[in-house]
């Protein structure tokens, strides 16, 4: 096993309010990136959490944690490379601009690893959002309503919890 060196900001993401409130997402991560550093001459200097869907791009908690790694030459560790972004794009804009990143699943991953399991998650965010227009299709032809009745008090209530914490 590596002995982890360094200076490490931790982001952690879950992409339901549910999922935030439960907690055990975040635990689970968070309990997977400390295993990761497994002891050495390490620091943790910063440590981000954020209830935001993978498919926004606009994720305030991951700016900060990017902006701090920068800042202090610092490694982004998160817990799976798609709790980081199932973006190719966005994966590849991080590289080039040569901000470090692990994924404490796949320490060892080098960057064309990287490319080839980002891909692959970004396949697979767009096939749950076609599942899941397909599925709401059905329902919505059974006659079901979609949607909140008072959908701007349930997005105002869904941003108070995830900036609460």
């Amino acid at each position: 096993m590596t002995v982890t060196t360094g200076k490490f900001v931790i982001y952690l993401r879950v992409s339901t309010d549910k999922q935030g409130i439960k907690g055990n997402g975040i635990d689970a991560q968070y309990a997977a990136c400390v295993e990761y550093l497994n002891g050495g001459n390490w620091s943790i200097t910063g440590e981000y959490r954020e209830v935001e869907s993978g498919n926004c791009n606009n994720r305030p908690e991951l700016e900060r944690a990017l902006e701090q790694c920068q800042r202090e030459g610092a490694t982004l560790l998160v817990a799976k490379l798609d709790r980081l972004s199932r973006n190719l794009a966005f994966v590849t804009r991080l590289m080039e601009a040569g901000i470090k990143f692990k994924a404490a699943d796949n320490p060892v991953a080098d960057n064309l690893s990287i490319h080839i399991l980002v891909a692959f998650a970004q396949f697979e965010r767009e096939q749950i959002s076609k599942r899941t227009k397909a599925a709401l299709a059905v329902v919505k032809a059974r006659g079901k309503k979609l949607g909140s009745k008072d959908i701007v008090t349930v997005a105002t209530a869904g941003r108070a919890a995830r900036t609460a914490s």
